[in-house]
């Protein structure tokens, strides 16, 4: 069955109708920039317990794109990670405004960081990346009907673009060589859907 992009909405995003346990007692940024607010907060817990709480908000919602083109071949994107101090390969990705749309984003960022234009694009998942410290919230598609442009890179991306047989991108996963999340859940869940005959 394939999947009705018509009717496919992200809803993960915002609370849901459980009640909250936790409740805060206070509330301090303790640092903040254009893209992430760290916060610390003083709580109590969902036994009534004192205790603290750290959060790291992002701005941006994640945004992750798996093209995928009539051959069974996808692209991933290698840079060095900062954060890690290690290079990482990774589908194209990049971040989304709050309050605009994600679809517009993951647009742009393909063809920013392959040059890749696309007809078709398919929700995949959405997901929290880490959310025992942070809310970040992420989104990924399925790009297909792909046609090659220019890449148009951020200053602060030095990249390498790789095109490639899915099944090595899947098998980097499995091997552990990708290991950025939302790159590693997208391809897992696209070799789902190709297994299944979503795609």
């Amino acid at each position: 069955m394939k999947p009705n992009t018509a009717k496919f909405a992200f809803k993960a995003q915002g609370p849901d109708e459980h009640p909250n346990p936790w409740t805060t007692l206070s509330l301090d940024v303790v640092y903040d920039n254009p893209w992430i607010r760290v916060t610390h907060r003083d709580v109590k817990n969902p036994a009534g317990g004192d205790g603290i709480y750290g959060v790291v908000h992002f701005k941006n919602i994640a945004i992750g794109i798996v093209p995928l083109d009539a051959e069974g071949y996808t692209w991933l994107v290698g840079q060095y990670r900062y954060t890690l101090n290690r290079y990482s390969w990774e589908i194209p990705e990049g971040g989304c405004p709050m309050g605009t749309d994600p679809l517009d984003s993951a647009k742009r960022e393909l063809q920013e960081e392959t040059g890749l234009s696309a007809k078709e694009w398919i929700p995949l998942l959405e997901m929290h990346t880490s959310n025992s410290v942070t809310d970040e919230y992420g989104v990924a598609y399925i790009a297909r009907q792909l046609t090659q442009g220019a890449a148009a890179p951020e200053e602060t991306e030095d990249l390498q673009v790789r095109r490639l047989p899915f099944q090595e991108a899947y098998q980097m996963v499995v091997d552990g060589v990708i290991t950025d999340a939302l790159s590693a859940i997208a391809i897992l869940k696209a070799e789902v859907w190709l297994r299944s005959g979503h795609l």
